[in-house]
């Protein structure tokens, strides 16, 4: 096996030489063909037609969970993507031959039970890979072998791993597991509605503010739930996580690992305000009813997407790839009547969706003066920064980590499986690498999420080979002295990404075959995240529900009759998560009813 694959290494290497270039590495892949990736039979036995009932622009996740359901209740609908393959960040790309990389998102459970049944998800093709354990953080000591922190769904075995840092900590661990989880159950109703429309409770008929009235109830639900225990809950919403995690644990090894979910994807600091809302939000999935659980998809994250897709085109709609849109048609009555293509085609339609962010939704396809000045600004105003930057790495072997060794025979481990934390011994090295990023330099030990799908899903990679995916952070969007993401800093801040994993794994740097760098311009070019942001904005309180994407037009509609938002810009956010999709799609629907 290792002989196969070092064959196979030997080959991919020789041609990497030649290029030797991380960008030519970013875009190899147009070049390849990938038909796995890219949803074809919708596309190949439909042509573009000239009218439908609503246009979706954008095939991220979030665009093809609306058109699914707009589809599904008969609404003639076409989803328009202007890459070569469909998903948006949720893509599965084979940037190094035979290596399947998740390039953008790579783990699943914030996706809403209720698109997984009503949209069948099952049965189009999607099958997801529970991990438990599923959070390994090794840690850098003198002693041998050096202490590590192994976490999964058994609480017997959770507590004895904490106790080796805390007896103290492993008996709180299950109490503070049961206060996070009844504030997720309390909060999960507002995730599957729209925001409360303020402006529309008091006004109109008395039928009309009953029905108004009844947009609280999910409101309602989440404070009856939270009952009693309402202030110490604003206090995780409202605090830094670090105060939060001090009240009730005492080991930094523990705290920091807790500590990444607040921060991941976010440029906040554990001891930044309102950081535990971000955790709160990744711990509020949950994968074949057990709450809190995250996965690998078989075949990449890009089967996700698949699955959306082919429900999509199973109810009819059309969905094509190539098609990139150049700006919302309007009509003399500043009503949205469709989209022109970059081509020249126009496509005419009642309603249209966006799944592109607000920025590129209302500041570029969208003309400004059809627009309110005071929500133009706020747009403008949304905090976009970005923390990170994504490592693909191909590797010819698994990563042998000194506080838990390889096997002799080369084959996975449980702690091989989980999301596995570097530079993550203390809250203190996490705040530090925050500090640096904000002065502008890529931080000189950055938070690291290694993930290795193909622990589980073998058939990513060669024989013996496996993917790995590095969630780095905190790189600055914009470097410091006027500086360029150029080759030579993405590089140079790759090989510091590979000197600290070095450290906890020697024989890794050893082990690359090839690597793609997405920095965050880069994540911004590829995948339109505005500013690199994986959540087309930052999870702050002032920019979720009421806010989000703009105050009075948190509802999915815009300020263009017709126009809507259901991407990640909108409620609930980012993530994998579908509630957007699925909530606009079902404000739109209403309007078309209307009509």
């Amino acid at each position: 096996m290792a002989r196969h694959c070092g064959a196979m290494a030997t080959r991919i290497q020789a041609r990497l030489n030649t290029v030797c270039s991380s960008r030519w590495l970013q875009d190899w892949h147009l070049s390849l063909g990938l038909s796995g990736a890219r949803l074809t039979h919708a596309g190949a036995a439909e042509r573009l037609q000239r009218e439908y009932d609503a246009v979706v622009i954008g095939a991220g996740h979030n665009g093809l969970v609306a058109a699914a359901y707009l589809q599904q209740a008969g609404v003639r609908t076409a989803v328009l993507e202007k890459r070569h393959v469909l998903g948006g960040a949720a893509v599965t790309e084979e940037i190094v031959p035979g290596f399947k990389f998740s390039r953008a998102s790579y783990l699943l459970s914030l996706l809403r039970p209720q698109i997984y049944a009503e949209l069948e998800l099952q049965r189009h093709g999607l099958r997801v890979l529970p991990r438990d354990p599923y959070s390994f953080t090794p840690l850098l000591e003198d002693r041998s072998p050096p202490r590590s922190l192994l976490l999964g769904h058994n609480m017997a075995q959770n507590q004895q791993q904490i106790a080796q840092f805390s007896q103290k900590d492993a008996q709180a661990y299950p109490e503070y597991e049961a206060f996070m989880g009844g504030m997720v159950s309390a909060l999960d109703p507002l995730l599957d509605s729209p925001p409360v429309d303020t402006a529309a409770l008091g006004k109109g008929s008395l039928l009309q503010q009953l029905r108004n009235l009844r947009a609280l109830w999910p409101l309602l639900q989440a404070g009856l739930a939270l009952g009693q225990q309402l202030p110490r809950y604003y206090e995780v919403l409202t605090a830094p996580i670090s105060k939060i995690l001090d009240q009730w644990f005492e080991s930094e090894p523990l705290k920091a690992t807790l500590a990444t979910d607040a921060v991941i994807g976010a440029m906040t600091s554990p001891h930044t305000p309102g950081s535990g809302y971000v955790l709160l939000h990744h711990v509020m999935g949950e994968l074949e009813g057990r709450r809190g659980a995250w996965g690998y998809v078989a075949g990449g994250m890009g089967a996700l997407s698949q699955a959306i897709a082919h429900a999509a085109t199973a109810w009819g709609a059309h969905i094509f790839a190539e098609k990139a849109v150049c700006h919302v048609l309007l009509g003399r009555d500043g009503r949205a009547q469709g989209v022109a293509l970059q081509d020249g085609t126009e496509v005419r339609s009642k309603l249209v969706l966006s799944n592109a962010s607000p920025q590129i939704t209302f500041l570029e396809l969208v003309p400004q003066r059809q627009l309110p000045k005071d929500f133009v600004q706020r747009i403008r105003q949304v905090d976009t920064r970005s923390p990170v930057t994504k490592i693909n790495v191909a590797v010819d072997r698994l990563p042998s980590f000194l506080a838990a060794p390889n096997a002799r025979d080369g084959q996975p481990l449980p702690h091989h499986q989980c999301s596995i934390h570097l530079n993550c011994e203390n809250t203190h090295l996490l705040h530090q690498a925050f500090t640096e990023a904000t002065h502008g330099h890529p931080s000189n030990r950055p938070m690291i999420e290694l993930c290795i799908p193909s622990a589980l899903d073998p058939g990513l990679a060669p024989q013996g080979c496996h993917v790995v995916s590095l969630f780095t952070q905190y790189t600055p969007s914009v470097l410091a002295d006027g500086q360029s993401w150029d080759e030579q800093a993405r590089n140079a801040y790759a090989d510091r990404v590979f000197d600290c994993i070095e450290d906890y794994a020697p024989g890794f740097k050893a082990s690359v075959i090839g690597r793609d760098i997405l920095t965050p311009p880069d994540l911004e070019r590829i995948f339109g995240l505005p500013g690199g942001n994986i959540f087309h904005g930052g999870m702050s309180l002032d920019q979720l529900y009421f806010a989000r994407p703009a105050p009075s037009y948190s509802g999915y509609r815009s300020p263009i009759p017709g126009l809507y938002l259901c991407g990640s810009g909108a409620h609930p956010g980012g993530g994998v998560m579908g509630a957007a999709g699925r909530n606009a799609a079902q404000v739109a629907l209403k309007d078309f009813r209307s009509l």
